[in-house]
């Protein structure tokens, strides 16, 4: 009885954390991908308060397209940590706990850029524009930095996400390799691009080659939990 419930849940965990991994993987699309992309110009504050007071509906949905990955990085964390687990409880733990971690810190982040909305929104009396470029560029800086910093912790949760898999011989070694590799990069890319600054056109490119690895370690786990995972016997 005990069996069969731990494996109901360890496949139930596989679904949802598949379906998270799929909404958010979407939704960082259009958040960062489109829509920070579209409205920010790097160095130009001027430039980018103007986009933003152009598209103020726009940057909103960009806000509450990084609250529902919060939510959706919620599920995962639990989500992982209750698939992993037959596999090894202990690294499975450490998994919930970095990403959990890592969700905490991009929270923080997104809070800045709701302080950048609500400098848009409603500037100090008397400020120019100038200022309010500056102070709403200031948030959005603080957010891209903090966010940055998670993701070293994120790249962590990865590679120990991994280290699990290839512990097992339930997941593809390639997809093991794959999820190591994703981690690796992130943690790699985003180190230095928080301690080396000097290296920052180094860096840019060294994330441009690691993109797919980046991009398909962990999209390629959240499909094969949907499909193959969610079947899974972990005996």
């Amino acid at each position: 009885m005990s069996i069969t419930f731990n494996q109901n849940m360890q496949h139930k965990a596989a679904v949802f954390s598949g379906i998270a991994l799929l909404i958010m993987t979407f939704a960082a699309f259009f958040t960062y991908g489109y829509v920070h992309s579209s409205l920010v110009i790097e160095g130009d504050a001027i430039n980018t308060l103007e986009n933003i007071q152009a598209s103020q509906s726009l940057f909103q949905l960009e806000i509450l397209g990084w609250l529902l990955i919060i939510v959706a990085d919620l599920i995962v964390s639990l989500g992982f940590y209750l698939f992993l687990k037959p596999f090894h409880r202990q690294y499975a733990l450490l998994a919930g706990w970095l990403r959990l971690l890592y969700t905490v810190v991009l929270a923080i982040a997104v809070s800045h850029l709701v302080s950048a909305n609500s400098i848009v929104q409603g500037p100090a009396i008397g400020s120019s524009l100038d200022l309010t470029a500056e102070q709403a560029m200031g948030s959005i800086t603080a957010f891209e930095a903090t966010w940055s910093f998670g993701l070293i912790i994120f790249g962590l949760h990865l590679v120990t996400v991994g280290l699990i898999a290839l512990k097992t011989k339930k997941i593809p070694k390639i997809l093991s390799i794959l999820i190591v590799i994703a981690g690796f990069s992130y943690t790699l890319v985003h180190f230095m691009y928080n301690f080396t600054p000097q290296l920052e056109s180094l860096v840019g490119v060294l994330e441009l080659i690691l993109m797919a690895p980046m991009f398909i370690g962990e999209l390629g786990f959240g499909i094969w939990l949907l499909i193959v995972g969610r079947k899974l016997q972990a005996n």
